[in-house]
């Protein structure tokens, strides 16, 4: 009876440790929210600059100059894209407290030969997300937000794009290219176990190419093969990465 109530009184202490991180990793996040919150005009010059034909991205590629309006269409839509892109930015500045809080957690579950290997995941999976962040708002997004904001039927047709479209693009495009960028990581991981092989990967590397195509083509919806290119040339960078890691994992 004795070793039951101790694991019954185990199970309570990390379930009380548990809810502690969860509050100590909410709080955070509730800060950086509402500072990113209090600065409205640095944080919506950033939200909006892809919008700008001045943008560095433009700027680069040579695009010619162009005009997007953005327009508000609900009495409260402004101020709800205001507190939800506040809220993702806290997020997104509050992910290396909230990883090193969970792992904290975690950790001490993990044998010692099990813990430098799984910050090495970790680190790798976030520092991805964070580039495949970087990648979507410097190319991929700028790219469909001058397509499809310029883009017309007829010259009798203006476009008027609302602020609500605009900034849920923005968040749902962002979390695809982070998830789609922790390719390496899962091809790694695959390889350790040993579902996966480099000569397998090789070997279907055309039908991939196809599978890439298509995933562009439905991240940025354009009929600009340059466009087009642009956004697919990064993807199969990955995957002949994921084909190198493997294959040294192997």
């Amino acid at each position: 009876m004795s070793t039951g109530g101790s694991d019954i009184g185990t199970f309570w202490d990390h379930l009380d440790e548990l809810r502690s991180c969860i509050i100590r990793v909410i709080l955070v996040t509730v800060v950086l929210a509402m500072i990113a919150f209090a600065f409205k005009s640095t944080l919506f010059d950033v939200v909006l600059a892809p919008s700008r034909s001045d943008f560095i991205s433009y700027r680069i590629l040579g695009v010619e100059p162009f005009t997007i309006r953005l327009m508000n269409t609900g009495l409260t839509e402004q101020f709800m894209i205001h507190i939800k892109m506040s809220c993702y930015c806290g997020l997104l500045f509050a992910s290396p407290y909230v990883l090193y809080a969970l792992f904290g957690f975690v950790s001490p579950a993990l044998y010692a030969n099990e813990r430098r290997p799984a910050i090495t995941i970790v680190g790798s999976a976030y520092l991805m997300f964070l580039l495949g962040t970087a990648v979507n708002y410097f190319l991929v997004f700028p790219l469909t937000v001058k397509f499809l904001g310029t883009y017309q039927v007829s010259p009798d047709v203006t476009n008027m794009l609302t602020i609500q479209s605009y900034a849920d693009t923005l968040i749902s495009m962002s979390l695809v290219l982070g998830v789609v960028f922790e390719l390496p990581v899962v091809s790694w991981l695959l390889g350790r176990m040993g579902l996966i092989k480099w000569q397998q990967m090789s070997k279907f590397r055309k039908h991939a190419i196809v599978v890439i195509l298509i995933i562009s083509a439905i991240i940025t919806p354009t009929t600009d093969a340059f466009t087009l290119f642009v956004v697919a040339l990064p993807i199969f960078l990955l995957y002949e990465t994921s084909i190198l890691i493997v294959r040294i994992t192997g």
